[in-house]
């Protein structure tokens, strides 16, 4: 299990369209994940215990963006699921089901969408404004391999919170790190 980090943000970038099979039984598109105020992209799958110490709080935030906010959230899973059976499709919708997910979870078999967002990591996080351009690339919080104390700061919250209400992300985002995404041959 490699562990990297994310690259810095590349503000403007635009988001590319998807079209992915959710554990809902929907396809899910760029244009239908959207909220009114942004989208946050997220690269995350079931096995990484940098995701696993995170799950609650990612929960918890992307639901406080989605009501609060007007900022949608969608997690794509790209690993290859034949490296680890953990992250299959059946695996997902459980894990879905588990953590009540406030978000479609879909499955990016081709492993194309992680490649055109320049995805490494799981969890790796790309917050979009309205406009649907990049302003975050960083950490969830502090949270590593177990969930940083409940007092640290909530940087990917606070970032999409900013970028809900401006338009514009912070100019100085901490990477996020995590398991390397499981490429296929």
């Amino acid at each position: 299990m490699v562990s990297l980090t994310t690259p810095v943000c590349n503000f403007e970038l635009p988001a590319f369209d998807f079209n992915l099979p959710g554990v809902d039984g929907q396809n899910w598109t760029l244009d239908k994940a959207k909220g009114d105020n942004g989208l946050l992209v997220m690269f995350i799958c079931n096995h990484c215990p940098y995701v696993k110490s995170i799950q609650q709080r990612l929960v918890d935030d992307t639901r406080i963006l989605r009501d609060d906010f007007g900022i949608n959230s969608i997690a794509i899973m790209s690993n290859d699921p034949n490296e680890y059976t953990e992250d299959s499709f059946e695996n997902m919708k459980k894990i879905a089901d588990l953590w009540d997910f406030p978000f479609p979870y879909v499955l990016d078999e081709s492993q194309a969408i992680a490649k055109a967002y320049g995805a490494v990591c799981t969890p790796d996080f790309f917050g979009y404004n309205a406009d649907l351009k990049l302003q975050y690339r960083g950490r969830l919080d502090a949270s590593r391999k177990e969930t940083a104390p409940g007092d640290v700061k909530r940087d990917l919250l606070e970032a999409m919170k900013q970028i809900a209400l401006t338009g514009q992300g912070p100019l100085e985002q901490i990477p996020s790190m995590g398991c390397s995404i499981k490429w296929k041959d």
